[in-house]
């Protein structure tokens, strides 16, 4: 006698819609693009809480207020016989604020760090985006944003102080005419300077308290040897170079005065201006080629 058949298993079929991707594909630049656009909307807190959004905002009107002000009494004073008041330079604009410095500890590890920690690198590195173009896109958007926020507040500056000039507008831009190269410029070079260092010490790590502090850490401690080196031996040339966090003070310096600032001991150095240029490209290419080397490594 035969055993009774076993039942049928079970199933269904679901329709839940899914279709194939069948519209154009960009390829490599454009997943490099979409990189560069996802960093800039998550830096910015753009589609994501409030309290995303209340960091980058608050530093830009916080690095603005000093513009503000200034056209705001060189406006009441303008009629007056009081001489202009100037409360803050062009060049003095460049980097004084730590507003920037602060943002680039919050915000390069979060553009960076979640990806490695939820090990989402190797489902990105799946199309085609190599790990050095992941990491250029990310230094792009990082240094656009450092820039926007240090460039907008110098334009405010020059066009408040430009319209209530007691000269003249016309006489104004004329006068001032070198600052609209130099402004770029020494901005663009900040910009890199801390958008490559928060972003090379946010490769090293998965938590974003830990990349944020050891950059902070490291400019910070920089500068306190610095300045106990050049209290306690004199070695002003080798002591003042080793102070990264005025390092890109210095070459906006050499963009604006051709020279170091005559107040900094490294300007009583000979060749001071080309070492410090040195050392800042030293330093940029260090933390670029950590950087690459990670996501290369990642990629692997």
């Amino acid at each position: 006698m035969s055993a009774p058949a076993a039942p049928a298993a079970a199933g269904a079929v679901y329709d839940r819609g899914y279709r194939p991707y069948d519209g154009p594909r960009g390829g490599r630049r454009a997943a490099v693009v979409a990189v560069y656009w996802s960093t800039v909307r998550r830096a910015l807190g753009l589609r994501r809480s409030w309290r995303h959004k209340f960091l980058p905002w608050m530093l830009l009107g916080i690095v603005t207020v000093p513009a503000a002000v200034n056209v705001g009494i060189a406006y009441i004073t303008r009629d007056s016989s009081v001489p202009q008041i100037e409360i803050i330079t062009y060049r003095g604009y460049v980097g004084v604020s730590s507003s920037l410095l602060l943002f680039v500890a919050l915000v390069a590890p979060d553009v960076l760090c979640p990806d490695r920690r939820q090990r989402v690198l190797s489902l990105i590195f799946a199309r085609p985006l190599t790990g050095t173009d992941y990491a250029l896109a990310k230094l792009a958007a990082i240094a656009s944003i450092l820039f926007a926020f240090s460039f907008l507040p110098q334009v405010v500056l020059f066009v408040g102080q430009m319209l209530v000039s007691r000269d003249g507008a016309l006489d104004y831009l004329t006068g001032h005419a070198s600052v609209l190269w130099q402004v770029p410029v020494a901005v663009v070079l900040l910009a890199i300077y801390y958008a490559v260092l928060g972003l090379a010490f946010a490769s090293l790590t998965t938590r974003r308290i830990v990349a944020g502090a050891s950059l902070l850490g490291v400019l910070f401690v920089s500068s306190s040897v610095s300045a106990i080196l050049r209290a306690s031996s004199g070695r002003t040339e080798a002591a003042e170079l080793l102070n990264l966090l005025a390092l890109p003070l210095h070459v906006r310096d050499l963009v604006f005065l051709g020279n170091i600032d005559p107040f900094v001991d490294l300007s009583r150095v000979d060749g001071g201006g080309a070492m410090a240029a040195a050392v800042y490209v030293l330093v940029v290419a260090a933390a670029l080629a950590t950087l690459v080397w990670r996501y290369r490594w990642s990629e692997a």
